[in-house]
């Protein structure tokens, strides 16, 4: 049985004026540039990695134009083990075309937003509904979640957002009318902190659910996923995430290594070879380090200097 939507939207967003946590880019006093930062940190990454990160960037970039100006390397030692470090760059990738394109100023429409370099459908669309209140349809994987559950009956929504599954997004946006999209955004904002909060992967919480009653799968008696639903956990330990990762935290700590004591430090034994040289070189061709004199630094680090 599918709940009635109008029903679930008043439901979750009254629990979410409530129960929603606390955080800084959230405030009405935080700016679009703030919110933005935040929505590329918190891709792939729990909240309580990004609060800290966040606050520091905030602190020494608290604009696209000062963010854009910062030596690379700073900005790579700021990001510390976010990981997927290549977000930052093409978040001062984004800040430098805000700066030449706009003033300096965050644009407020997604399709401006799509423009900038790194901006993706979901970054955008989240920025412009939580910075500036347009009603986009925004949708992670929290959001996934919830639109599973509740409305289809399924226990996850699967690695692919699916054709269907965007639909289904549009489809359950409140409508737009003398509000201006208030209720859109509180919406979006509500069902992802469900997800986050109460409807998790592993351990739901139907028991504090505001929506349990109505929830399709709840009433199917909770079946477990199928193949089809599941989703596959990256793997770490070994991989070269794990190695390029490493590499970057003793780059971080140093002006500049030479290569060899770099491919040689304690904190890379037990990785072949191989798979060091692989992934130093596989970094420098991204743009996340620099190698000259045979030493390696970080982007803009002065690599001729001793460490």
């Amino acid at each position: 049985m599918v709940p009635a939507v109008h029903t679930v939207h008043t439901r979750v967003i009254d629990w979410f004026d409530e129960a929603a946590r606390d955080l800084p880019w959230r405030r009405p006093e935080c700016t679009a540039w703030g919110v933005m930062v935040s929505e590329v940190m918190l891709q792939q990454t729990p909240v309580s990695r990004v609060l800290p990160r966040w606050e520091e960037w905030m602190r020494k970039w608290p604009t696209p134009r000062l963010t854009a100006q910062a030596p690379t390397a700073e900005i790579l030692r700021v990001w510390d083990r976010l990981g997927y470090p290549r977000r930052a760059m093409r978040l001062q990738a984004a800040a430098q075309a805000i700066t030449d394109r706009h003033g300096g100023e965050v644009p407020g429409e997604a399709e401006a937003l799509r423009a900038l370099p790194g901006v993706g459908e979901y970054t955008a669309a989240a920025v412009a509904c939580f910075a500036f209140g347009e009603p986009e349809v925004v949708v992670d994987t929290n959001i996934r979640r919830v639109h599973a559950r509740v409305f289809a009956g399924e226990a996850l929504p699967g690695q692919s957002y699916t054709a269907a599954q965007r639909r289904r997004a549009v489809e359950l946006m409140p409508e737009t009318g003398d509000d201006g999209g208030r209720r859109a955004c509180a919406w979006n904002a509500a069902a992802m902190e469900l997800g986050a909060m109460i409807c998790t992967a592993r351990s739901p919480q139907c028991a504090i659910c505001p929506v349990a009653d109505l929830c399709a799968w709840k009433l199917a008696g909770s079946p477990p996923a199928t193949d089809r639903q599941r989703t596959r956990g990256q793997a770490w330990a070994g991989t070269d995430r794990q190695v390029r990762g490493t590499i970057m935290a003793l780059l971080r700590e140093h002006t500049s290594l030479a290569e060899a004591a770099l491919l040689e430090s304690p904190s890379l034994q037990g990785f072949s070879a191989e798979q060091r040289q692989r992934c130093l070189d596989s970094l420098t061709r991204d743009g996340l380090a620099e190698a000259g004199g045979g030493r390696i630094g970080l982007p803009g680090s002065p690599v001729g200097l001793q460490d």
